[in-house]
């Protein structure tokens, strides 16, 4: 395999780890939400952090049975950059679509930046962090 085509299949496998985490978000399935991660990954979103692979689970457990229960998302991978042969950073465009809604309103859509170890020759989510896409104006 030469070195392009090994980029194309880490970038793919990449692709269908994300792939996996937008599943589960749809299905409304902690468990497999974080399937994907390492046991030390970190999730750090506006007014939160999550130290652990098990901290998150329990967060989308919570999150899935009460204020995101029947939430979608849409995800647009924007760029892949490989750090070194097993470690990648991930920007995307995400947004959180609540039950009866088609678009997700402006103040919903974030930036996000997925951080991606291969370990034991898998990729795996190591950390993740959003920001909101669009600055509110006060």
């Amino acid at each position: 395999m030469t070195a392009n085509q090994t980029r194309a299949a880490d970038e793919t496998a990449i692709r269908n780890v994300l792939q996996g985490v937008y599943e589960a978000w749809n299905a409304n399935d902690a468990d497999a939400f974080v399937a994907e991660y390492t046991e030390d990954a970190s999730a750090i979103l506006p007014g939160s952090y999550r130290k652990s692979r098990e901290e998150i689970r329990e967060s989308m457990k919570v999150g899935f049975s009460t204020y995101l229960k029947g939430s979608t998302t849409t995800d647009k991978v924007r760029d892949i950059r490989f750090l070194n042969d097993d470690a990648a950073v991930v920007i995307s465009e995400t947004g959180i679509l609540f039950p009866g809604e088609t678009e997700v309103p402006e103040d919903r859509v974030v930036i996000a930046s997925w951080v991606l170890t291969r370990r034991d020759g898998k990729w795996l989510l190591a950390a993740y962090q959003n920001s909101p896409a669009v600055m509110k104006r006060g």
